[in-house]
């Protein structure tokens, strides 16, 4: 099997033809077979010409096995499944030119189907998996192109629908969507059908489904936390601040359109930090440390509730407008909420994370362009930091050309509002932003000599590093410098007290300082003797002090790495550290030996592409 040269005229990584005929909605009827491990029932699509004359529309799918099209009087319809392409399932071609040709402006088709138990969208838990043992678990990740193994779907964001939803599921559990949750259920025997309706039109990469023993817990006006009995508590204390974001990304982007915003904590295989699914982010259990340190995820994934969702990019080339702008956004919010100074340090971290993933990538990668090509390529393969932290640090640049926060912001704001309910490229991007500054005749000379095609096209690092506020981030540095200092003969000059004045993104940051640096194996020691930081459970402590023990050659921490890379399945740890073994290598045979073993735990999309950095 070979892939074309581009599947499709707007998306190469899809087959669909969205050009020519629209989804307007779908209905989806689910029944959730946990016995099975798959999803069968029908999804009626509303279908609205785009060109003249209509022949066909064509789906995306992957692994589904479809049993029947039919037209909404029943009659069947002629349907053809393609030949697979590599990773990219096989399109579904249905003649619809019969019913278009009758003069309708809009028609109606059903879909008869099933997933496969291999359906590389959902995660499959049994019982003893779960933190309850009693009762088995399911869940989705659509983003980037998984939506196809779910549901013959028009699987690019170019294209969004609204939708509706039947899940019929065990009468012990509970199913969430991305959309509003009906409180009409209909019981019957041991079943139980939960409905769901989502009016705002999204890309088939957010319909996400998660069946469970979950429970609820009310923390706002617009908030519900839900997640496993054991956890319910722990997720209402940390996400306490939900509002405050909401109301800050209000200020920012204008009004929230999804009605409720909830998070779903999810069983630790979860492979993100969050997923912005509309009306009920995911979220993964490595965000509960305690101490809501870690709750700037959120303020990430309610930005995406703007930028992503509501303006989304036209396909996974353009992938920074979606993140790079919610990265800015988030840290917006946390500049509104904790001070402008926090924004900054954050910053400060954003860039020392995009020098670790180039250096790791190589500076001539072509996937360290903000605009890529994804001819032929799985954009799974290519995720990286760089859409998220280059993208911002673009816009951050940009804020500063115009004469800073008070000046590009009201432009922010008029982007989201002008692009709202459309998915863009980055071209409008550009010019928008430059037909917006060119009325004001003193910006206008200042922007133009803004290098674009550097910023968008080129790979490496960004042309310019911008002047951060470092006054936080200070004190972690002249840390770092003492211990490099240190002779590590004398005796040891430092305490528990170094770390007393240090929030936890302070904790984070001197790690973050040490892995840039050659740091020997007796100072590496002497900080567990000191800091004890091996007891840390805030995961982002955790991650940057297993990987600088893994870069000193610590054999004896190695068995503290293999539990943290099984315990919970996030790539943005799990893949820095199966790396660092495997480039160690008298311990690359347990890292993989390990992998083996624990490869059938993780959702499909990390197993596959943490093989590929094993080499497997």
């Amino acid at each position: 099997m070979s892939a074309p040269k581009r599947l499709s005229p707007n998306d190469p990584n899809s087959f669909s033809n969205p050009e020519n005929v629209r989804v307007d909605h779908m209905h989806m009827k689910w029944n959730v077979d946990f016995a099975k491990k798959i999803i069968g029932g029908q999804v009626t699509y509303r279908l609205l010409p785009v060109t003249q004359p209509v022949q066909q529309i064509v789906f995306d799918t992957r692994q589904l096995t479809v049993n029947s099209v039919k037209s909404s009087d029943g009659k069947a319809l002629l349907f053809k499944l393609g030949d697979p392409v590599l990773n990219f399932g096989q399109p579904l071609s249905i003649d619809v030119g019969s019913l278009f040709n009758s003069g309708s402006s809009s028609v109606e088709i059903q879909v008869d189907y099933e997933t496969s138990p291999e359906c590389s969208a959902l995660q499959w838990l049994d019982a003893e998996q779960t933190a309850g043992k009693a009762h088995p678990y399911v869940f989705s990740q659509c983003e980037m192109i998984h939506a196809r193994s779910l549901l013959p779907c028009v699987d690019t964001p170019f294209s969004k629908c609204t939708y509706t939803a039947e899940v019929t599921v065990p009468k012990a559990l509970q199913a969430l969507m991305s959309a509003e949750v009906s409180k009409d259920i209909v019981e019957v025997s041991d079943k139980k059908t939960n409905k769901f309706e989502q009016k705002v039109p999204i890309p088939a990469y957010l319909i996400a489904i998660a069946v469970g023993h979950i429970k609820s817990k009310k923390i706002g006006p617009r908030t519900t936390v839900w997640s496993e009995p054991e956890f319910v508590d722990a997720s209402a204390y940390e996400f306490a601040e939900t509002e405050e974001m909401l109301n800050a990304a209000e200020q920012l982007m204008g009004k929230y359109v999804w009605g409720v915003y909830d998070i779903l904590v999810l069983p630790p295989s979860f492979p993100m930090g969050g997923m912005e699914n509309p009306n009920v982010t995911f979220a993964t259990p490595t965000l509960l440390a305690g101490d809501r340190s870690l709750a700037n995820v959120i303020a990430h994934e309610i930005s995406h509730s703007w930028t992503g969702n509501l303006v989304t990019n036209i396909n996974f080339e353009h992938f920074w407008l979606n993140e790079g702008f919610t990265v800015y956004a988030e840290r917006k919010i946390m500049s509104i909420l904790k001070g402008e100074k926090f924004r900054q340090f954050e910053c400060i971290g954003g860039w020392k994370s995009l020098t670790d993933c180039i250096n790791t990538m190589k500076s001539d990668n072509p996937m360290t362009k903000l605009v890529t090509d994804l001819t032929g390529l799985d954009p799974d393969e290519f995720f990286s930091v760089v859409p998220y932290e280059k993208g911002s640090v673009f816009l951050y640049y940009l804020e500063e050309k115009v004469g800073g926060p008070a000046v590009f912001e009201p432009f922010f704001k008029h982007y989201i509002q002008e692009n709202q309910f459309k998915s863009i490229d980055t071209d409008v991007f550009k010019k928008m932003f430059i037909d917006y500054f060119t009325n004001n005749l003193r910006i206008s000379e200042l922007i133009k000599d803004i290098d674009w095609d550097t910023w968008l096209y080129t790979t490496g690092m960004p042309p310019v590093k911008p002047s951060f506020d470092t006054s936080l981030a200070d004190v972690c540095i002249e840390l770092k410098n003492r211990w490099m200092e240190w002779d590590a003969v004398e005796p040891c000059p430092f305490s528990k007290g170094d770390l007393r004045k240090f929030f936890s993104q302070q904790i984070t940051e001197f790690l973050a300082e040490l892995l840039e640096e050659e740091v020997s194996l007796s100072k590496v020691q002497a900080m567990q003797t000191v800091y004890d930081f091996n007891s840390y459970k805030n995961c982002e402590i955790r991650f940057r002090w297993l990987r600088l023990c893994l870069k000193a050659k610590w054999e004896a921490q190695v068995p503290l790495v293999l539990q943290f890379v099984t315990e919970q399945g996030r790539m943005k740890y799990v893949r820095p550290l199966y790396r660092e073994m495997y480039n160690w290598e008298e311990i690359r045979p347990r890292a993989i030996d390990h992998f083996k073993k624990t490869r059938s735990s993780m959702m499909s999309m990390s197993a596959t592409i943490i093989a590929k950095d094993l080499h497997l």
